[in-house]
């Protein structure tokens, strides 16, 4: 019989690459929004390059565009916060229980169209990153290519969060707060 207990990327030294299990145990998303594949490079605190292979199976080329299948923008922003989330998240020690959010997108450029067959490219740099008690937020900036040409890039900001919190659980209710 086969040991079948995954392996843990721990907070205190990460590994440098990690594969699509390694991603699953760290992000908590799922397909059809789990849009990074690989990790390629990881710099603890500072920099991660990921991947994102695209297929024609994508299901948002279904209706982005008929004839002519182009991977949303919006869609490309969110790779990068998840290249960023998973590079913030190894951070984490108890990140079963917390998820990381947007609060907020800067100078999102797009360059050019991304496509079946294409390799997306994600490199993330920590701007800033705060942790006070209770608190942890950054601010990433990242770039998306394809084929070593720029296709996409934004300054992405984030906020690590209790993922109970939304649930009806009333003791995660915040000071000055109502549960009416």
């Amino acid at each position: 019989m086969s040991d079948t207990t995954p392996t843990v990327v721990s907070a205190e030294a990460p590994a440098t690459t990690l594969n699509i299990h390694d991603i699953l145990k760290i992000l908590p998303h799922r397909y059809p929004l789990l849009l990074i594949d690989r990790v390629l490079e990881l710099k603890r605190k500072e920099r991660i390059v990921a991947i994102k292979n695209v297929t024609i199976n994508e299901p948002f080329f279904n209706g982005h565009f008929p004839g002519l299948p182009i991977m949303p923008g919006v869609l490309i922003v969110e790779a990068i916060a998840q290249a960023g989330g998973a590079l913030l998240l190894t951070e984490v020690e108890d990140r079963n229980h917390k998820i990381m959010v947007f609060t907020g997108i800067d100078r999102a450029k797009f360059r050019r169209p991304v496509g079946p067959g294409d390799q997306l490219r994600i490199e993330v740099e920590v701007a800033g990153w705060r942790v006070v008690p209770r608190f942890t937020a950054a601010k990433m900036h990242g770039v998306a290519t394809v084929d070593g040409k720029r296709v996409a890039e934004a300054t992405v900001s984030c906020q690590l969060i209790d993922s109970s919190r939304g649930r009806g659980d009333e003791s995660d209710v915040g000071e000055g707060a109502s549960t009416e």
